[in-house]
């Protein structure tokens, strides 16, 4: 069986338990053959601007951040600007986001950050990353991959829901899914891999009800053979 070139039946599939390497290559060549252009959701012409606008999709849809960081982004352009803000006056542009207070508080802190500490640049590692206010791993993975290009894996709601259907773990901790799918993806694939979830789980793979019958990766999901 051949992890090369993918060559793996479906009959052998059905009665071979996988490895997470062998599933990570099914699972990359099939979802890139159902979603070949793999972008990020959030619109962002800056780093510092899709560092903020992660942090504003924290319980928000992407689709509300792009409504509201055009305006906010014209208002202050650089970190410099932000990191000068009033904090009050960042709120009233992101209040339809949520959760508005803290978000407004950590976009000022961290635009502070890196003026302070980092020259005004956006760090590109993500031991630096997550020093930041209200900075997680899962957005430092994103900025390193997106903007830096650099082997990353984000772990999102998606991402978890998803390769945990699959059958590459039976977990919810973050930090240890990372590591697991860090093991079985080729890095170079990874960061679309991880758009490529966030497509398939709003429109295929969805928290209540999935479509398994219409899915790409019906044949080998573990999910989808538990349930027929």
């Amino acid at each position: 069986m051949s992890i090369i070139n993918c060559q793996l039946s479906i009959s052998k599939i059905m009665k071979t338990e996988l490895t997470n390497k062998e599933r990570g290559v099914l699972t990359v060549e099939a979802l890139k053959k159902e979603y070949p252009g793999a972008v990020c959701s959030l619109i962002y012409e800056k780093p510092h601007e899709l560092l903020i606008a992660t942090r504003l999709s924290a319980q928000c849809t992407d689709a509300r951040v792009n409504m509201v960081t055009p305006a906010l982004f014209e208002k202050y352009k650089t970190p410099e600007d932000f990191a000068e803000a009033d904090v009050s006056d960042v709120e009233e542009y992101i209040k339809s986001c949520g959760l508005y207070k803290t978000k407004a508080k950590d976009i000022v802190g961290m635009n502070k950050m890196i003026c302070e500490r980092f020259g005004g640049t956006v760090p590109d590692t993500i031991e630096e990353l997550v020093k930041l206010p209200g900075i997680g791993r899962k957005t430092a993975n994103l900025i390193v991959g997106d903007v830096y290009g650099k082997p990353a894996v984000v772990v999102d709601t998606h991402c978890i829901r998803i390769t945990s259907r699959l059958g590459f773990h039976n977990i919810k901790d973050a930090a240890k899914i990372e590591k697991i799918l860090r093991e079985a993806i080729d890095p170079k694939e990874s960061n679309d891999l991880c758009h490529r979830f966030v497509l398939h789980g709003r429109a295929v793979c969805t928290a209540r009800s999935p479509k398994c019958s219409e899915c790409c990766m019906k044949d080998f999901c573990s999910y989808a053979a538990s349930i027929k």
